[in-house]
C-alpha cells in the first residue's frame, strides 16, 4: 500500500453532511471524493471542471443595469444615509407618485 499523506480541511458542517450523503451514495468517502477530484485536477492541468461566475437573472440584470445608468447621472438623488433616504421616500414633498408606490413585479 502507497504511504500515505494527512490533508486536514475545515467546511461547514452541513456542507460535510450533504458530501457524505451524496459520495456514499456512490460508495465513496469524502477522502474517496477528494482523491478523484485532485487526481483529476493533475491529469487536466486545472480543476476537472468549469468555474464560472453566476449569470444573474433577468430581474437582478435590469437592476444592475438600472443601478450603472444612475450612477452616471449627476442630477440623481444621491444619500449620506439609510435614514436620509428612508425620510426621503417618506416625504409628501416629492411630486412623482411612482418613486412612493413602484409597480410590483413578482420574483
Amino acid at each position: 500500500m502507497a504511504r500515505s499523506a494527512v490533508l486536514n480541511l475545515r467546511i461547514e458542517p452541513d456542507v460535510k453532511t450533504d458530501a457524505e450523503e451524496l459520495f456514499g451514495s456512490f460508495g465513496l468517502t469524502v477522502t474517496d471524493a477528494v482523491n478523484v477530484f485532485l487526481r483529476q485536477s493533475i491529469m487536466r492541468g486545472g480543476f476537472p471542471f468549469e468555474i464560472v461566475r453566476n449569470k444573474p437573472n433577468a430581474l437582478t440584470q435590469a437592476a444592475i443595469n438600472e443601478a450603472e445608468i444612475l450612477c452616471k447621472n449627476p442630477d440623481a438623488k444621491t444619500f449620506l444615509s439609510m435614514a436620509s433616504l428612508k425620510e426621503d421616500l417618506m416625504s409628501d414633498e416629492d411630486d412623482d407618485a411612482s418613486l412612493k408606490n413602484p409597480p410590483h413585479r413578482p420574483i
